[in-house]
């Protein structure tokens, strides 16, 4: 499992003006059964994603491909885990 925390790099004014984008782009990933959860931060300074991806560099690149960080919006920080342990279901949600 790998989990991006990211960082707004640009004022929210900016972000938004991508959002729709890095919204449907998740969706796509969401689709391919890979985003397992996703949202902003409370406050609004970022956000977390959370992939169920092949490996590392499978991770890395998809989130290369976000539109926020193809325009310099957001940087994402990569941190790979070992599932153990679950609520109930969870794992009907991964591939």
């Amino acid at each position: 499992m790998f989990a991006f925390h990211s960082v707004y790099l640009k004022p929210l004014e900016i972000v938004d003006q991508f959002i729709d984008a890095h919204r449907a782009y998740l969706r796509s990933l969401m689709e391919r059964k890979i985003l397992v959860c996703s949202g902003p931060q409370v406050p609004r300074t970022g956000g977390f994603i959370l992939l169920n991806a092949g490996s590392k560099d499978e991770a890395a690149d998809i989130m290369a491909k976000d539109p926020y960080v193809l325009n310099g919006i957001a940087k994402y920080e990569l941190i790979e885990f070992e599932l153990k342990t679950c609520a109930e279901g969870f794992r009907d949600l991964l591939k």
